[in-house]
């Protein structure tokens, strides 16, 4: 990084735990008019579990990952 005069910025979330209120307002607001949504990936059977958690390490999920019972 120092040869090729590179920088790397990053955000740190909870540097900014003020302002989480009012992003949680937003966040609401936007999902109240459909214009946010969550997507679920929903798997059938406690047997799904070991194949789950490898799903998520290779990012093969889409939304949150959840094993229905």
């Amino acid at each position: 990084m120092l040869v090729k005069r590179l920088s790397w910025h990053g955000l740190v979330v909870i540097d900014h735990e003020a302002l989480f209120p009012q992003a949680l307002g937003e966040l609401a607001a936007l999902f109240a008019q459909g214009r946010l949504t969550a997507r679920d990936h929903v798997l059938d059977g406690l047997d799904q579990a070991p194949g789950a958690i490898a799903m998520l390490y290779r990012g093969e999920n889409y939304g949150r990952l959840l094993i229905r019972p």
